[in-house]
């Protein structure tokens, strides 16, 4: 069987370049005659692809000194209440709720300290992303609270709210690694790896040195940062093998002009995609231009029945994981990092036959 053009929003298509070459090493890693996967997390030849993961990511988003980077376990969602049991002095935090997950973080939050909902975009179903200013968050806030994209819903952040001294953190899990980024404008950057980056199990956590001894009291061992941070992500048994295919990630990144080469093609993956749909009267997408997701891109058909039809027909001509999410119905092309154009083009083609025949 040839592969398909894997649309999913997570867990996602990798690079084939990156599957291939650990697919050659999978039983014998540089020699060392077993796999990464069999290896001890204390072993010499495991430490170096946890130092250089490490390394290859602060090269790829410029992270400065002043930050560290971890890889943990539990997924982005586990965050949710890390942050609030990590950053805590006036046990109040601002949250700017723009699809499910930055709704469901806020939720998290709410268990630990006073989170208050400072810009919400549900009255139109999630479809814009709020402006804000400097002036809208509380002065004794401890953090900010923003998805950066929102993978269900296809938005995504055009600018970077103004929070003046107050740390922001943001969940990068469905774009991070597509856009340059000025890390130093927040504070905690985390992200899943499991949309742009590697196969589920490892998550990532970039965090400002001042702000790793606020936690609680109460924060479990396992949650707190500074624990992470102490033993370069080797507390305990870490995600071994997500971390390694991480790492070849970032070399495949490096090695492909770095960020902003592939933040181009992404941007072209998008507008040849949103082109068609904008000039199409079958397709209709309805996120507001500006707050537009270059990932995650949401469409529907004239009716719920063709919508099915249109998945049905897609999956038998190789494009799979493409139905909506259950909150919006329709379809969603995720178009990651690792989809190649040939991938968007292809769907373009599709969408066109499908809709002649169905018009």
């Amino acid at each position: 069987m040839s592969r398909v053009f894997n649309f999913s929003a997570g867990p996602s298509m990798l690079p084939l370049p990156v599957l291939e070459k650990v697919q050659a090493g999978l039983t014998d890693y540089n020699g060392t005659g077993m796999s990464v996967m069999e290896m001890s997390h204390r072993s010499k030849p495991y430490q170096e692809i946890n130092d250089k993961a490490e390394s290859l990511l602060r090269e790829l988003l410029s992270v400065p000194d002043n930050y560290d980077i971890i890889f943990v376990q539990g997924g982005a969602s586990t965050q949710f209440e890390a942050i609030p049991l990590n950053i805590c002095v006036n046990r109040k935090a601002d949250y700017i709720v723009t699809g499910n997950f930055a709704k469901k973080a806020f939720k998290e939050a709410g268990k630990y300290t006073d989170a208050r909902c400072v810009a919400d975009s549900s009255d139109k179903n999630y479809t814009y992303i709020p402006k804000v200013n400097r002036k809208d968050f509380r002065e004794d806030a401890d953090y900010v609270h923003i998805c950066f994209n929102n993978t269900i819903f296809g938005s995504h952040y055009s600018y970077i709210p103004d929070t003046g001294d107050i740390p922001l953190v943001a969940d990068m899990s469905s774009c991070i690694l597509s856009e340059e980024i000025d890390v130093s404008k927040f504070g905690v950057i985390y992200a899943g790896a499991q949309k742009n980056i590697a196969p589920a199990g490892v998550t990532i956590v970039i965090v400002r040195k001042d702000l790793q001894d606020k936690y609680q009291p109460i924060c479990p061992t396992m949650l707190k940062w500074e624990t992470q941070i102490k033993e370069k992500s080797l507390y305990n048994t870490p995600p071994c093998w997500s971390t390694y295919v991480a790492m070849e990630v970032f070399q495949y990144l490096k090695d492909n002009g770095g960020i902003k080469a592939m933040h181009d093609i992404d941007v072209m993956k998008a507008n040849l995609l949103y082109d068609y749909i904008d000039n199409s009267s079958f397709y209709s997408n309805g996120v507001e231009k500006e707050s537009r997701s270059i990932m995650n891109v949401p469409f529907v058909s004239p009716s719920p029945e063709l919508d099915a039809k249109f998945v049905s027909e897609a999956a038998k001509a190789g494009f799979v994981s493409i139905k909506g999410h259950r909150l919006v119905g329709g379809m969603r092309a995720s178009i990651y990092n690792a989809m190649p154009v040939e991938g968007v083009e292809k769907l373009v083609e599709f969408m066109k036959k499908f809709e002649i025949e169905n018009k």
